[in-house]
Parts: C-alpha cells; structure tokens; sequence
C-alpha cells in the first residue's frame, strides 16, 4: 500500500460520551460492518461498566445501546469479543472474567472466570474462539479452553514473567499466544503437542533488541508475519518471523527485531494497532495519535517505517487505547483518561481541500 507524505488526515467524526472514568479499552465487533450488518464497538472503563455503541444504519453516527453493569465491582481494563461476535469477555481489576453473551439485543453474563490473585489485565480470543487468555498484576498468564454451554475450564497457568503483565495477544491465524510486561520482556506461549503443556518457547527482552522499560501492547499485521510493540521506553518496536516455517510447525521459528521508531513520543505509548491495509496507529500520554506507514523503498529483511501523520490533542488526557476496525479499513477509535470514545476516519486532504472549494 502506497501512501504519499502529507496526503492524509485524521478527521474526528463523533465524541462518544457517558463514561464517568477514563476508559480503558476498546473492542470492535467482528464481522460487523458488512452486509448491511451495522458496526459495533464496546468501550470499557474504569467506572466498573461497558458499553456497547452501535452504528445507526439511518445517520452513520453512533449510539450506545447497551450499558453492561452490576457485574464487576472495580475497574474494567480489557474487553475483546470472541470471533463469531455471539461472545464478549471482559477482564476486570475485581480479579474476575466475565463473559458476556448477546441474547434478543440484551447482554448477558453467563459466566465469570477466578483464579487470578488480583487485576486482570487484559484478555484475548484466539483465531478460532476455542481459546481464551487473561493476564494480571499476579504476573501470571491463564488459558482458558471454551467448553459447551458456556463453560470454561483453566488448561493452563503460565509462570514466567518477574512483573505485572499487561496484556495478552494471540496470533491471528496460529495457537501462539503472547504476552507483554511491566518486566520489560514480551514471551511468546506455545503448546506442546507431545504433553499437550504450554510453555514459553521465546522472551524478547533487551538481549535482543528488545524494549528497555515496561512494554504496555502488541499488535499484528494482517498477515501474521510482522508484530508491533510498544513501551514506556518511548519507542515502537517491530519484530517479525518466517511465517511459512510457523505454520509448516517448524518449532525453532523465532520472532526477531526488523525496526525500532524512536523519536516520535516524549510519554509513554500506551497503545498500538496494525491496521489491515498496513498502518500502525500508537495513543500516548502526550494526548496525540499518530500513525506510521512502511517506506517504499526499505528492504525485506531491514524495513523502516515513517510517521504518516501526528493528531495533537486527540484528546484531552492520556490515550490508553487505539483500534482500528476490523471491517472499515481507515475507521479508528480511540479512548482516554478524558472518559471519551472518539470516533476517527483517515481520509486524503488534498480530497478534502478540492470538496471544500
């Protein structure tokens, strides 16, 4: 995907409003958006609720059509629908996981996950939504095997991070999990099919290349064959791997560093997302939202990135989470200590300059 210098802008197109704390996380609902079936995203905070918006078919804007309450008594920081979209999870500072299910319009919990010590920190469906991870300050990593009617059994509780983990992350075709941490490192989780155990196979720390400060998330690209990180170090990492071997099952496939975007934020970066036509969105504590794009002209083995373009005062306080839609291809939310969900569309300003005249 090709994109000329200061051809682009972000355009904000709605403010969503009714959380009463900063909102920590984001999740658009998969399959939606197509076929007439209208968009969704939940938005969860630290009011102890979440929100689910629904894109009017009529207007275009979005509405919240259902407050999730009175389910967890402390902050919600993570929520991620399951692939079919018929599931939402939601991890919770309570140290539970709740999972919610969309019955006639109404959401339901039909099932609640203990067994972290403390925070829950982030949670993630893997490909096929047989598989679900959480994460917590306990620094431990749960997975969870979806069974019938709703149930879910622990098939596993991975030890391996010294400090708070801050979220988990399947692969997006593969049973590879990975987890990012308050102890610097991220580690990549894989099962072994003679014992049916998991265990860590990688740790990207700073022996290699790694971050040298708290790595808050990670994000894939489309293909699965490149991953994006981010840190408190202020630098944007991108590793990647030979994605014919992992899928062969070749179990010495390792992820290695291709980038480093230094340079670009001064505050921690919360957040990043890869976008499917291939652009990199990273919210950070400065309020700004910036996106990067591959060059051109960069090799296969040593790619470098540059900045597309910088929103300042995206919003008014810290940006905790970016997501790029799954269906829309230039459609981003954001979300913010300032309790707000924006709603983003990346267009041509030469498009919109020749409109306007």
């Amino acid at each position: 995907m090709n994109f000329a210098d200061e051809d682009y802008e972000l355009k904000e197109v709605q403010r969503l409003e009714g959380h009463t704390d900063r909102v920590w996380g984001l999740a658009w609902k998969p399959a939606a958006g197509v076929d007439g079936v209208p968009s969704v995203l939940a938005s969860c905070s630290g009011d102890k609720t979440v929100r689910i918006w629904e894109q009017s078919a009529s207007t275009g804007s979005f509405q919240c059509k259902a407050v999730l309450e009175d389910t967890h008594n402390r902050t919600v920081r993570s929520c991620a629908w399951s692939p079919s979209g018929k599931l939402l999870a939601t991890a919770s500072f309570d140290a539970t996981t709740a999972i919610w299910e969309n019955v006639g319009g109404d959401f339901d919990c039909v099932s609640t996950l203990e067994g972290h010590e403390n925070e829950v920190k982030s949670v993630s469906w893997n490909a096929s939504g047989s598989l679900l991870a959480t994460c917590g300050r306990d620094k431990s990593v749960w997975i969870w095997e979806v069974l019938p009617h709703n149930e879910f059994e622990c098939v596993s509780v991975l030890q391996g991070h010294t400090q708070d983990v801050k979220m988990v992350q399947w692969h997006p075709s593969m049973d590879i999990l990975f987890s990012c941490s308050y102890d610097n490192t991220i580690k990549v989780w894989s099962e072994d099919g003679d014992n049916d155990d998991w265990h860590c196979v990688q740790t990207l720390g700073e022996s290699n290349s790694g971050h040298t400060s708290t790595v808050w998330a990670l994000s894939f690209n489309a293909s699965g064959d490149k991953m994006v990180s981010c840190s408190d170090d202020l630098t944007i990492k991108v590793w990647g791997t030979d994605i014919k071997r992992m899928q062969s099952g070749d179990g010495n496939v390792t992820w290695t560093h291709l980038s480093t975007l230094s340079g670009y934020h001064d505050r921690t970066i919360f957040s990043v997302h890869w976008s499917r036509d291939g652009i990199i969105s990273s919210g950070a504590a400065d309020d700004a939202i910036r996106l990067f794009v591959e060059n051109e002209d960069g090799s296969v083995d040593q790619p470098s990135y540059k900045l597309l373009l910088k929103k300042e005062k995206a919003h008014d306080m810290d940006i905790n989470s970016v997501q790029w839609s799954s269906m829309e291809n230039r459609r981003l939310a954001s979300a913010s200590d300032d309790g707000t969900v924006k709603i983003w569309e990346l267009g041509s300003s030469l498009g919109q300059k020749k409109q306007s005249m």
